[in-house]
């Protein structure tokens, strides 16, 4: 049985199909995942994407919330435990994540959802919320679905 959260997510997902429609860019399909998800979750205090750089970091590409890491080292942090694994990571309290980076002492929980195309891992999605343990297994298969969106396969 669905529950509300994915009720809400599936109606995010409809209207992300919807505008995707007229564009095949990525990074436009990219800046608006971030402006819809952050703007219709009031729990989602930073919401943004990481691409694997040629030098092997990441860089952000677009974002909302406040300022952002804009680069990341090569295997530290949430989002690269989530690029090595090949899988979604929630983490319920960032304090409790060795090598978390914190960009924002205000970030609670995290959530890091690998973008993939073509079965190749091109970056991240990432999302932190000022609350603990603010996501959970159905934002995770839900984010998931929202990331394979960015690419057209």
């Amino acid at each position: 049985m669905i529950n509300k959260k994915e009720q809400k997510y599936q109606r995010i997902i409809t209207q992300l199909k919807e505008l995707f429609q007229k564009v095949e860019n990525p990074l436009s399909r990219m800046a608006t995942i971030c402006a819809v998800l952050h703007h219709k979750n009031e729990h989602f205090f930073w919401t943004g994407f990481y691409l694997i750089s040629e030098n092997d970091e990441l860089e952000v590409v677009c974002y909302q919330g406040p300022l952002a890491c804009m680069r990341l080292k090569k295997d530290t942090g949430v989002c690269w435990a989530a690029i090595s694994r090949q899988k979604s990571i929630v983490v319920d309290n960032v304090n409790d994540f060795p090598g978390h980076i914190a960009c924002n002492p205000l970030s609670r929980s995290e959530i890091v959802i690998p973008v993939f195309q073509y079965g190749k891992i091109k970056g991240v999605l990432d999302v932190d919320s000022k609350t603990f343990a603010a996501f959970d297994k159905s934002d995770a298969d839900m984010l998931r679905e929202i990331t394979q969106l960015v690419y057209k396969q």
